[in-house]
């Protein structure tokens, strides 16, 4: 990392991606603008509240306390600005297809605002092209000649929520501009701000790094799941084979089987990728079979609770479900296989109750469900309990206890000495 001038920096999208990103800004002494069109967020940022279970409230006040942080949905700011980083969702549609809705949306809000000498960047995980395809013609449309009068970029974020063995600015930052001029002004920003700047030849390499990553993961991970039917029928516990395989210095790196994949990344980018590759008249037949087998996991799993049940009819079941994020330690419910697997078990007269730290209720379709705390006499009301999140700090040894079966699908019990009523996915 070095220290160079400071900035004026806006930052478009204050979620998951742009709100840590903001505070690392801070932090090493530039003026950040936060923009967001979420009104009930902007009015917990600026009583200090935080909305995102990586942030603490003693976290929300630092950052206003230098007086270089300034909040709110006006994008007015973007004429005082000298940077201007997208951090915007980028989700499928309903055919399975990228939306950039919220990225050209964000892009046209900012055009009046351009200036000369500034610096734009997109983060947002997305398609190789969008920066150039995208968001080039929409400046261009106002007289800037990019790589002269603007300096235009990509740079993938790389936040992992609810981790905490890497902070920030241990992630090196990977950039691409679309001339060597445009580049080399996203590396002097960003190198302000993190210890490593990785630098690529074009924004469409940086996106495909993005994708890259992500697709790998999705791949391999749902290759687990695939295999979980196969070692179910041999009496195979696969969470141990992975352990066991682990213990290979080389060559292995290891992937686990779960509920399904969910979240804003993993079960997203690859999708993009497949998207653009059709349009190039080109197939990724892995990615596809991924696609189905994460399609088909909130089934497989609900097949699992009825076998488990061992003939107890469904409309005299209950099911506690244990977490219903989509990872551990995140108050995230975007794409979480907990929500189909509910409405599944709900579909067949099960009755479905579920307990998580991070969401007090929650509605699927026109039924709200409320979380019911944890305690002994409310897991023993159940036929069931299925583990979906293995959120840290929960009372596992009380759960196995005092449930008559017990689903676990994250190996969260792994460590309890007495296992022998716990069904491993």
């Amino acid at each position: 990392m070095k220290q160079s001038t400071t900035y004026r920096i806006a930052v478009i999208g204050l979620g998951y991606v742009g709100l840590p990103l903001a505070k690392l800004f801070l932090e090493r002494g530039h003026t950040v603008y936060g923009i967001d069109l979420d009104e009930r967020k902007l009015d917990k940022l600026n009583k200090h509240q935080p909305y995102l279970s990586d942030f603490t409230r003693a976290e929300m006040k630092e950052m206003f306390a230098r007086g270089t942080f300034h909040a709110g949905s006006s994008f007015e700011v973007i004429s005082e600005t000298d940077v201007v980083i997208i951090c915007v969702p980028t989700p499928l549609n309903e055919q399975a297809q990228p939306d950039l809705t919220y990225v050209t949306g964000a892009m046209r809000s900012c055009l009046p605002y351009l200036h000369v000498g500034q610096l734009i960047v997109l983060e947002s995980s997305t398609y190789p092209g969008t920066t150039e395809d995208e968001l080039q013609p929409l400046i261009e449309s106002r007289g800037f000649e990019i790589g002269k009068h603007i300096s235009l970029a990509y740079s993938p974020e790389r936040i992992d929520p609810g981790q905490k063995a890497f902070p920030l600015h241990s992630i090196p930052k990977i950039v691409g501009g679309v001339t060597p001029r445009c580049t080399a002004f996203a590396e002097e920003v960003y190198g302000s701000a993190f210890d490593r700047v990785v630098l690529v030849s074009s924004p469409r390499t940086a996106e495909m790094t993005k994708l890259l990553e992500n697709c790998q993961r999705f791949v391999n991970i749902s290759f687990m799941n695939e295999l979980l039917p196969l070692c179910e029928e041999m009496n195979i516990n696969l969470w141990e084979v992975v352990a066991a395989a682990s213990t290979k210095p080389y060559g292995f790196t290891p992937y686990y089987p779960g509920p399904g994949i969910g979240g804003h990344c993993i079960p997203i980018d690859p999708l993009y990728l497949l998207w653009k590759a059709r349009t190039l008249n080109q197939d990724i037949p892995f990615i596809e079979r991924s696609h189905e087998v994460n399609e088909a996991m909130p089934a497989y799993v609900v097949e699992r609770v009825k076998k488990s049940l061992q003939g107890i009819p469904l409309s005299e079941s209950s099911v506690l479900v244990v977490g219903v994020t989509y990872k551990k330690d995140v108050n995230d419910l975007r794409d979480s296989t907990a929500i189909p697997i509910i409405k599944q078990l709900a579909e067949l007269g099960v009755l479905v109750n579920y307990y998580d730290p991070y969401f007090d209720q929650l509605q699927i379709g026109d039924k709200i469900y409320k979380s019911l705390p944890l305690t002994a006499k409310n897991v023993k009301k159940h036929k069931c309990t299925l583990i979906l999140t293995d959120h840290s700090n929960l009372p596992y040894n009380l759960i196995v206890a005092h449930s008559s079966i017990v689903i676990d699908t994250r190996n969260a019990t792994s460590k309890l000495l007495d296992r022998s009523n716990v069904i491993m996915l």
